[in-house]
């Protein structure tokens, strides 16, 4: 696997839209009213459709013949490159829909300013995952709100989804060398300046949800440099059954 920051930079994008959206594919058939099917499913497959154009566009960076298929199915856990938020464990109702906030409250943003990437390619993805990511932050926001000024038992649960959450949003932040290499020349985005929009976010939405805004202590992190929590590992051995059993398969 080639190291060139710009083929690292799109796979770590990749692989955190990918693992997320198999996150939200779980709850297809779970949820506790259809409207969420439905939603999960939508959001599920825009966060799948993001990762499969940059899978698509990191191949031909690559210029190693891996293909989107090959890139999302035939690695093994250590070479994924996603944020460890998504790839924690759906948990409750609650759980899921505050880690949807986090992500995507940084996710829409970010994604914006991508957009104007001197990067065409990746440009031109980032656009429409902007308007994407704009429809699963302001679903999220609602739920979170809904969920933490509701019921005694959903405000529980919504605040300790965020205070067992709250240690992954630091790595969201993080630049290393790779990144830093591509902000430098215009075309990766760097995520320091969209910290105060994200914190005014949460400070919003968690104010109006009547939900106590964890502490930034000990943040967890290595995910984008393949070290992963033991999740991962469960979650590729399904999604990457299929790819496994009967190769060639195609999306």
């Amino acid at each position: 696997m080639t190291d060139a920051p710009l083929f690292q930079y799109t796979l770590r994008l990749a692989d955190t839209a990918l693992i997320l959206g198999h996150r939200l594919s779980e709850w297809v058939g779970h949820s506790p009213v259809i409207e969420e099917d439905l939603a999960f499913g939508n959001m599920g497959l825009d966060l799948i459709g993001q990762a499969r154009a940059l899978y698509a566009y990191a191949g031909e960076v690559e210029g190693k013949g891996r293909d989107e298929d090959a890139l999302a199915y035939l690695r093994d856990a250590g070479d994924y490159r996603n944020l460890l938020l998504v790839e924690q464990p759906n948990g409750d109702f609650a759980n899921t829909m505050v880690r949807q906030f986090l992500y995507a409250a940084f996710a829409h943003p970010y994604f914006e300013a991508l957009a104007a990437s001197k990067d065409e390619t990746l440009a031109a993805i980032a656009a429409k995952a902007a308007k994407e990511m704009a429809y699963h932050v302001r679903h999220a926001a609602e739920w979170t709100i809904r969920l933490g000024d509701g019921t005694d038992e959903s405000h529980a649960r919504a605040q300790d989804a965020l205070e067992e959450l709250w240690p992954y949003t630091g790595e969201i932040f993080e630049v290393d060398p790779i990144e830093r290499a591509l902000i430098d020349i215009g075309v990766a985005v760097d995520p320091a300046p969209l910290r105060a929009l994200w914190n005014k976010t949460m400070d919003d939405v968690l104010g109006e949800a009547t939900l106590v805004r964890p502490r930034d202590g000990y943040m967890q992190s290595g995910g984008r440099a393949g070290r992963h929590s033991e999740h991962l590992g469960h979650i590729l051995s399904e999604l990457q059954f299929l790819q496994r059993a009967y190769p060639g398969a195609t999306w």
